[in-house]
This record gives C-alpha cells, sequence and structure tokens, in this order.
C-alpha cells in the first residue's frame, strides 16, 4: 500500500493512513474521559491481537483492551484498524487525535532529518538560547513525552524551562535529586518571567512569590498556589494518592536515572505521575543503553511501556538477560521514534563558549554550623572588649577565617553528595577547598572513589603522584587547595569539570583555579560549579566581592589576581566581618 500525503510537502507513514470502510467491524472504539483512555470493545481475535502488540493495552477478560489517549499510541490504533476495522463511537474526538498523530510523526520525520529551532516568546522566558538549545526546545516541544539526554554542562534544564515556557500551561511539577531543589527554584525564578496580575488583581509587579514551592515531607498537605512545584525523588512514595490528581499540566522527572530501578514505591509514584498528563520529559547527562532493564524502566516513567513490558524488553533486546545485544540499534530506535534526544560537547562545541560558570545552591547542616559559631561569638566578646588596636584587628581577622571554617564544615556533606552525582555520572572532577576539617569530610564520603589530594601540606614529590594518579585515570577525583593550584598543569587533558566546595575571597584566586582545566590542550568546554549555601560567610563573602550571586556568572575575571586586587579584597573583606561581627554580637550577651 503506498504512502498518501498531508498536503503537498510531506507524505504520511503508511500505518497512518486512514482505514477504508468495511463491511465488517470486529467491534467498536470508544474514548472514555475519565481516563483519557481509548476502548477496544469486540471480537476475540482483535482484542487478543491487540493485547499481544500492545503490552500496554490494559482491561482484564476477554472482549475489552484499553489504550491510554496520545499521540504514539493513537497511531498504533489506526495502524490496529487496518488490520481489524472498528467502529468508532467518538468520531470527532478521533479525528482531532488522528490528527495530532500525523502531525507529530511528520514534525518528528522532519526534525530528525533537518533539526528545526524555536525560541521562546520574550513575554514568558527571560533568556536567550543558543543554536542548538532553541533546536531541543523544538524536539522537547514535538515529541514529549520523550526523554532529553544531552551531555552534562549543555544546558538541560535551561532547556527544560524553555519547553515550558513555550506550552505556556500551568501548574507543573519538577521532580529532582535532593541535592538541586533550590538550584532549579532559582533557575526558574532566572528564566520565567511570573504571569501578569489577574483582572481584579492590583499588585504589580507579580507576586514572585507565587512562582515555586518546594514541597516538604511525607505526609501531603494543601499546597499553595504556584506555578512550578518541586519534589524530591525520596517524597513522592507519601503523596503517590495526591499529586497525579492534582492536574499538573507538565511533569519534568531530572536526572531521571534515579529510577533505573522499578519495584519500589518510589517508581510506582513516578509512573502514575508519568502517565497524568502527556507533557512529560526526563532529563539524564547519563542515557543508559547497556543494561537493558534499566533504560527500559526509565523510558517506561516517560512513556509508559513504549519499550514493551519487562519481559518482552528482556528476550528480544536483552537475550534474555539483562545486557543489550545491540545498543547502538537501541539508541538509533529512540531516536527516530523521537523519545530520545542526545547531543554530545564534540556534536556542538563550536556553538559553546570556552568557559562556563554556575552557581549551585545547596544545603548545609544547621545544627553543625551553630556548633562551630560557638568559637566565633566568644571571639567577638573578646574584640568588643579590647582596648589593643591591633589585638582588635587580629581577633578580626580571625573571625572571619572561623566563619569560613564553620561554613565549609556545615556543607561539606552536601558538596560530598554533589560531586558523588558528577563521578556516578562519568566525569573527572578537579574538587577545590580550603580548610583541612573540610577535607577530612570528602575523605571520609568520597572514600570509594579514591581520591587523591593536593592541599598544601604534601612534599612535591607527594604533589606529583597526586597529580599523575589523576591524570592517568587511576581516581576520576582530585582536591586541590585553592591557595595550591598554582604551576599545577596538566588537568586539562583529563578533566572538564571544576567544583569549588569553598569560597575564596579573590576573584584572582578563582580565576588561577579556573585555568588549571581551561588551557591549551582542553578539547572540552570547562564547566565551573560554585557550590555556596545560604548561612554562614558564602553569600556574604560573595556579596562583599561585589558578586551577589545574581550577578555572579560573567563577573569574574580572567586575570591573575594582582597586588591590588589583594589590597582591595582585604578592604572589602574587613567589610564583610564588620557586618558578621554586628550580626552575632546581641549572641554574645544572649
Amino acid at each position: 500500500m503506498g504512502g498518501a500525503s498531508l498536503g503537498a510537502a510531506e507524505q504520511i507513514p503508511d500505518y497512518l493512513i486512514r482505514p477504508t470502510p468495511s463491511d465488517y467491524y470486529y467491534g467498536t472504539l470508544e474514548y472514555e474521559e475519565e481516563t483519557d483512555s481509548w476502548v477496544v470493545r469486540g471480537d476475540p481475535a482483535v482484542c487478543q491481537m491487540a493485547k499481544r502488540l500492545f503490552p500496554g493495552a490494559e482491561g482484564r477478560g476477554a472482549g475489552i483492551a484499553r489504550f491510554k489517549s496520545n499521540k504514539r499510541t493513537n497511531g498504533d490504533l489506526n495502524w490496529l484498524m487496518m488490520r481489524y476495522p472498528l467502529e468508532v463511537m467518538n468520531a470527532d474526538k478521533w479525528e482531532a487525535d488522528y490528527q495530532s498523530a500525523v502531525k507529530h510523526v511528520i514534525k518528528r520525520n522532519q526534525i530528525r532529518r533537518a533539526p528545526s529551532k524555536l525560541e521562546p516568546s520574550s513575554l514568558v522566558f527571560n533568556g536567550r538560547l543558543s543554536g542548538f538549545q532553541q533546536e531541543g526546545v523544538a524536539y522537547l516541544n514535538n515529541n514529549a513525552p520523550t526523554l532529553l539526554a544531552d551531555d552534562m554542562g549543555l544546558g538541560k534544564t535551561v532547556q527544560a524551562l524553555g519547553w515550558i515556557a513555550t506550552i505556556n500551561r500551568f501548574p507543573g511539577l519538577i521532580v529532582v535529586p535532593t541535592s538541586v531543589r533550590v538550584q532549579w527554584a532559582s533557575q526558574i525564578r532566572k528564566f520565567i518571567v511570573p504571569p501578569p496580575p489577574t483582572e481584579g488583581q492590583i499588585e504589580y509587579p507579580p507576586d514572585t512569590s507565587k512562582m515555586v514551592h518546594i514541597i516538604k515531607g511525607l505526609k501531603p498537605y494543601e499546597l499553595p498556589e504556584a506555578s512550578f512545584y518541586i519534589i524530591h525523588y525520596s517524597l513522592l512514595r507519601g503523596w503517590k494518592q495526591y499529586l497525579p490528581s492534582f492536574g499538573f499540566e507538565f511533569v519534568v522527572f531530572d536526572e531521571i536515572q534515579e529510577l533505573r530501578h522499578d519495584g519500589t514505591d518510589k517508581y510506582a509514584a513516578a509512573s502514575q505521575l508519568g502517565q497524568s498528563t502527556e507533557n512529560v520529559i526526563g532529563l539524564s547527562g547519563t542515557p543508559i543503553y547497556n543494561y537493558g532493564d534499566e533504560i527500559r524502566n526509565v523510558m517506561n516513567i516517560i512513556d509508559y511501556q513504549c519499550l514493551g513490558d519487562k519481559e518482552s524488553f528482556a528476550r528480544e533486546w536483552c537475550g534474555g538477560g539483562k545486557i543489550v545485544q545491540k545498543p547502538a540499534l537501541l539508541y538509533e530506535y529512540l531516536k527516530r521514534e523521537g523519545l530520545m534526544l542526545r547531543r554530545t560537547k564534540d556534536d556542538v562545541l563550536h556553538e559553546l563558549p570556552a568557559k562556563r560558570r554556575i552557581v549551585q545552591d545547596i544545603d548545609s547542616d544547621h545544627s553543625v554550623f551553630s556548633e562551630n559559631m560557638k568559637t566565633v561569638l566568644k571571639l567577638i566578646g573578646q574584640h568588643d572588649t579590647s582596648a589593643d588596636h591591633f589585638e582588635r584587628g587580629r581577633l578580626k581577622r580571625e573571625i572571619g577565617q572561623e566563619v569560613r571554617r564553620a561554613t565549609g564544615v556545615a556543607k561539606a556533606p552536601y558538596v560530598a553528595e554533589f560531586v558523588k552525582m558528577l563521578l556516578e555520572a562519568g566525569e573527572a572532577v578537579v574538587l577545590y577547598g580550603y580548610h583541612h576539617d573540610v577535607y577530612e569530610v570528602w575523605r571520609e564520603q568520597l572514600k570509594k572513589y579514591d581520591p587523591v589530594f593536593v592541599t598544601g601540606q604534601e612534599s612535591s614529590a607527594q604533589k606529583e603522584v597526586a597529580k599523575d594518579a589523576f591524570i592517568k585515570g587511576k581516581t576520576k577525583l582530585i582536591v586541590i587547595s585553592l591557595r595550591a593550584a598554582a604551576g599545577i598543569d596538566g588537568l586539562q587533558h583529563r578533566a572538564s569539570v571544576v567544583v569549588n566546595g569553598e569560597l575564596d575571597w579573590s576573584p584572582g584566586v578563582h580565576s588561577q583555579c579556573e585555568d588549571r582545566l581551561h588551557r591549551i590542550g582542553q578539547k572540552a568546554q570547562v564547566i565551573i560549579y560554585y557550590l555556596v549555601c545560604s548561612q554562614g560567610s558564602d553569600e556574604q563573602m560573595m556579596e562583599a566581592l561585589g558578586l551577589k550571586t545574581s550577578q555572579f556568572v560573567g563577573i569574574m575575571g580572567g586575570a591573575e589576581e594582582t597586588e591590588e586586587d589583594r589590597e582591595l579584597s582585604q578592604i572589602e573583606v574587613g567589610k564583610h566581618l564588620d557586618k558578621i561581627m554586628e550580626q552575632y554580637r546581641s549572641r554574645v550577651s544572649a
């Protein structure tokens, strides 16, 4: 049977040609609004074939098969009716769904041959996307539910937000690992323009407090009004009876490899969410298509049974085991069907800036911070009662050092968790810190990765051994002191990811640390993470340097620290310490 045309531009695939009228119908096809499904009721032959061909078809007992309505399933139903004609009971609804399926397939094939670009409206999206990111938004807009599996550092989050701005329907849900909840909230506020006040409201500008709500706790509660809701994976099981029926217009699963294992309450809750709306996307820089049951589990959340049931997938793709026999073939299938888009840094490097800085908000341990701050409160008391000008200056510097140390120790476990995520994704990481008790936390929590250390306490020979172990691939993690990076060369041949687990007063120091990787010989875009927490010295240090979080990216220069830099930074350090001492002075007398 030959293809038919939709207009003059594109040919409809054979399986989407309309079935011809028949003198016999094997049953009926009826839309079930409460489940958003198409239901086949008919002869055993058609129901048996439907369930055999489409493992996602539900319907216990004989004579019934239920298909969740979406643009992929509806195309398959059309194909089924070419062989087993069915009497359509909701003709207008079926016509709309049929046209949606045809439009999806035609656009999918066009994008595969020549990627199109889509720039979100500036009325909704506050940012500019690069060319390949515009292609990503166009892909998501046509193919959702789908998986965006770009390399780390190519901006999956901003592409997802561009897609959300394009569909421009709210509210939606973002499911994330614990470590990136705050970062997602800040990115939403940065890139999404708050909706204007509705008729009858008088506040302007719009109330940004209603933009994002981070869901907390396992016990459901009445959610406040918001455009975006953020929940971390470990809470899904507590909300599985509540969230799927909330009416989300979109669901984003960030780092969706968190769901690579099925059979848990978390997975079951995510599966229900994935079926609650057609606008579902997964984000992961580490697509898993060598271990069949894992990629099948991930894709099953995004588009239920798109790779068949577990048994049939293992049989046909994995030879009855867990390893995909032809991973390249599976990758091509996912790409061809519009189920996955993956670009590597090499694919789009010509469009990328040479260096990219990312400020990542993370949590910290309040109790640990408070315990360490007891020393600071005592020092403030000594400072305020001292009559010696030089002694007051010494105490002031010591106060600054102790606040900085308390901050580093309090956030150290969360820095380690963030680094673990990068290491598990296969990245080699250069981690910068400053305090030795922070290093000890990292050493313990990251010990399974066999990290090496260059902290300033090692001999020259030990420093070289550590550097060589990292460069030669014996470990994926090297921890370096912010003040010990000078002269270390060769790291650019091994890694392209920098994590600043602690901050320095001087942007020149950070620039030098960045340039250990951003130098001749580096073949990938260098991604630099600055991990900051809301309590302690981080925000105040950034403010003291004129580097508030919202302005941090792009401000720090690439020049080495000069004598003038050092003098200016000391002036700002003094101002910063005055603020800290004023903040905690009242606690001394308490």
